[in-house]
């Protein structure tokens, strides 16, 4: 009888698991929510209260990076527990879709490009282009990782296999945490500049969401980080998460920036350092004895 009721209370603690990484998931999808709103909500004051707006900005932005964090989460706690599953896989991308692909293209289009540029101007009709490729690059980035994650072994041809130490392209949370440490670092719309500069930002702000959209449908590598294994150097990670956590605290506009750029660039850094090392080395000619 007790090895019955035992059996009883683990099975229902393994089904329980299963909650954990769903419920992350769901956090993710709420900071998203708030950042739509956020965003939505300093739109309406940009041009008379930019001040009180970039209030507004900066939460959005912080929201997209604790969804960053919740999304870094809830993979690991399901390999940790080993509740993975392929409906997590798909519900975890529904939601990047959300709060890496919609959350950051509303907070650009408030942020940048909606108070700088003419409704009417070419301009602005290139930045909404730009931020809608954007998603798309994104969305396609997650489909086509689901197609790896869930059947590696069945890709079409010439479509990269999956590697669990690299990404294939740029994943889509670091290239809107590049966007949202941007915006963190400095909240005031870009309105608040003045015409001439605001609108030089803008455009170069419209280069860097081209930029990225292209690495994420690149077949460029990424770390992933998923094989790293401190084994007995627990007490080091501590150390550096802890170090990690006071400088956030401090310097959290310059820390979260740099980390997203050296991030986001590497894999173009990587890519190119490859190349070159692969280039053969030309032939020397015999001199003519």
């Amino acid at each position: 009888m007790e090895a019955t009721e035992d059996k009883e209370v683990h099975k229902g603690l393994k089904k329980g698991l299963y909650v954990i990484p769903t419920a992350f998931t769901a956090a993710n999808i709420g900071m998203g929510f708030l950042a739509v709103l956020y965003s939505i909500r300093a739109f309406s004051i940009v041009k008379t209260d930019p001040v009180a707006a970039s209030a507004y900005f900066n939460y959005a932005a912080i929201a997209i990076g604790l969804a960053i964090l919740f999304d870094t989460l809830d993979g690991r706690v399901a390999r940790m527990t080993k509740t993975a599953t392929e409906l997590g896989v798909q519900f975890d991308s529904l939601a990047d879709v959300l709060t890496f692909g919609i959350a950051p293209i509303a907070l650009m289009y408030s942020w940048a490009i909606a108070p700088s540029l003419p409704e009417q101007s070419s301009a602005h009709a290139l930045g909404v282009f730009l931020l809608f490729m954007y998603l798309m690059c994104g969305a396609f980035r997650l489909a086509r990782f689901n197609i790896q994650a869930t059947r590696p072994r069945v890709l079409i041809e010439g479509t990269p296999k999956l590697d669990k130490k690299n990404f294939v392209g740029l994943p889509i949370p670091p290239a809107a945490g590049l966007l949202a440490s941007i915006v963190h670092f400095a909240p005031m719309p870009l309105n608040y500049y003045g015409a001439g500069l605001a609108k030089f930002y803008t455009y170069l702000l419209m280069v860097l969401i081209a930029v990225l959209g292209i690495l994420m449908v690149s077949t460029l590598r990424y770390t992933s980080f998923k094989t790293l294994n401190f084994g007995k150097r627990n007490l080091y990670l501590l150390l550096v998460i802890a170090a990690a956590g006071m400088l956030l605290w401090l310097y959290s506009n310059y820390l979260l920036l740099i980390l997203a750029t050296l991030y986001v660039s590497h894999g173009l850094i990587f890519f190119i350092v490859r190349t070159i090392l692969r280039r053969p080395k030309p032939e020397t000619l015999e001199a003519e004895s």
